[in-house]
């Protein structure tokens, strides 16, 4: 199967030297961007889901792929199983000492630093920066005077604190804070749930751009100051206005070589993420004023379609990778599991040109597969769009099941399973299941012959939601006789989408051919 002949559910590039917003229709949240020369690298939250701190690459700010991933594997306890909304919020990423850097505070555990000197290659073991609850959200500084700080936000639900920025002297390695620090902000009167601080040097200013107001209804506040500990001058530079484009704020800062500036930001759309835009940027009296102008303060909001960045030539249209063939010895750097994966989870070798997922794991406490860790899924890519998938569920043995999910706080399966009541056992059956982190329900059930090719199908559409269908050739399919299902977000994610097998670890397994998102 060649996967370059499926189009694309979206593209921000529109070909003609402009772009539309999102440039990224997929759950990058919390982004931050930096650029090396004529490389653009950018972040973002991963929480729970391994392999985590996905690392984009592109050239022009527009078109971007991912290239790799920071954290292939959490070295913290607990991860052995799904930890949902813990784990990896909201990173900073900066290049220094021809190094890159990330760090982030992870709200139960501390500020946690990873460095690489080839953001494509192996980055460091995760390193704890500072101990401490509710510590988030933080970004590393490097002065000119060689001087290090770190600035970060805090996370009311651990420490009790919100609204408050806090600057600390750091070691020039990164691998530790040199004192307590101070708060050099209070946003409890103007700017409530300020978090998020991103540092920058410009023009003899210190820069603070944080985020306020909360994730779906906020602004992009900026802090000036000449001196690093403040005071701070506040100025909110993006908001929504009369946009569609709500809670436009959280992200980072580039300067081109050709002089200009761009701002990488998300905005939460529910069921699809935290999508990710980008904003030119004017400079005014040292202000950096964003997206197009409609407010006599400064204040700017969002852009729908702008020209792209000056970048100096034009650049092939490139979108992060979706679907998968299965022909590599690696699974695509799209698929993330719900914990540390195991190797016996899954073979990319055992046939060629398969995915097998081997039927292990019950599901946990017998509730359902909501805190199951072996589920393989990837983000919303789009507004609207088709995952199908090629199964061979031949080697599934009594009791198992796999198939295709999309998943949030409550989840939807279309399941291919091996009976075990007495009647029919040993017979296929197809199932349509609905959960949460309560239980299970069986939506609808049909029998099935005993085949090694079934084709199974969801369409997303621009609300959301999600209509299952199956077929046996793989052309004609067939709607499950059920109401749609609405797609939800999960804790601090989109929904997402993928393939999953369960059983009794009895060596059973569920063969995938492909699998396929198209518009």
């Amino acid at each position: 199967m060649n996967l370059g002949e499926y189009a694309e559910p979206w593209i921000s590039d529109q070909g003609d030297g402009t772009y539309i917003n999102p440039i990224l229709h997929a759950d990058y949240s919390d982004p931050d961007v930096i650029r090396v020369g004529d490389d653009f690298y950018m972040t973002a939250s991963s929480f729970g889901h391994i392999p985590g701190l996905p690392i984009l690459h592109s050239k022009d700010l527009v078109n971007w792929a991912i290239i790799n991933h920071a954290v292939l594997e959490m070295n913290l306890e607990g991860y052995d199983r799904p930890q949902h909304g813990n784990g990896i919020w909201a990173p900073s990423l900066r290049f220094h000492g021809g190094k890159f850097w990330i760090f982030y505070g992870d709200p139960d555990v501390g500020i946690m630093m990873t460095s690489a000197v080839d953001p494509a290659g192996e980055w460091t073991p995760l390193h704890l920066v500072q101990a401490g609850k509710g510590l988030i959200d933080a970004c590393p500084f490097w002065d000119e005077d060689g001087q290090a700080y770190l600035i970060h936000a805090y996370a009311k639900s651990r420490s009790g604190i919100k609204h408050k920025l806090r600057l600390c002297r750091m070691s020039a390695d990164g691998k530790g804070l040199l004192d307590e620090g101070r708060i050099i902000y209070d946003g409890t009167e103007n700017h409530p749930t300020l978090e998020g601080p991103k540092l920058y040097q410009r023009n003899g200013y210190y820069y603070i751009l944080a985020p306020a107001g909360g994730v779906a209804t906020g602004w992009q506040t900026v802090f000036r100051s000449r001196n690093i500990w403040g005071p701070y001058e506040d100025r909110i530079v993006l908001q929504q206005g009369q946009t569609s484009v709500n809670g436009p704020h959280q992200g980072g800062l580039v300067e081109l070589d050709s002089g200009e500036s761009w701002f990488i930001h998300f905005q939460d759309k529910g069921p699809y993420g935290r999508v990710v835009h980008l904003q030119p940027v004017s400079w005014v009296d040292d202000w950096p004023l964003m997206g197009e102008l409609q407010a006599s303060d400064g204040a700017g909001v969002p852009v729908i379609r702008y020209r792209k960045p000056e970048v100096g030539k034009a650049y092939a249209v490139s979108v992060p990778a979706t679907s998968d063939d299965f022909e590599s010895s690696t699974l695509g750097l799209q698929w993330q599991w719900q914990s540390n994966p195991k190797s016996s989870w899954y073979s990319l070798e055992a046939r060629e040109s398969y995915l097998r997922l081997n039927a292990e794991h019950k599901p946990v406490d017998n509730k359902g597969l909501y805190h199951s860790p072996q589920l393989l899924l990837q983000k919303f890519p789009a507004l609207s769009f088709t995952a199908a998938c090629k199964v061979d569920p031949s080697g599934l043995g009594i009791g198992e099941s796999g198939g295709l999910m999309i998943f949030g706080y409550r989840y939807c399966c279309l399941v291919v399973r091996r009976l075990e009541d007495q009647e029919l056992k040993g017979m296929l059956a197809l199932s349509l299941m609905q959960g949460d982190d309560t239980g299970e329900t069986e939506m609808w059930s049909y029998p099935l012959i005993d085949t090694d090719n079934l084709f199974l199908r969801v369409e997303v559409l621009e609300d959301a939601t999600c209509h299952f269908g199956y077929s046996l050739e793989g052309t004609d399919f067939t709607s499950v006789p059920v109401e749609s299902f609405q797609a939800i977000e999960g804790h601090w994610v989109g929904a997402k989408t993928g393939l999953f097998a369960v059983g009794s670890g009895n060596g059973g397994y569920l063969d995938i051919g492909w699998f396929r998102i198209t518009k």
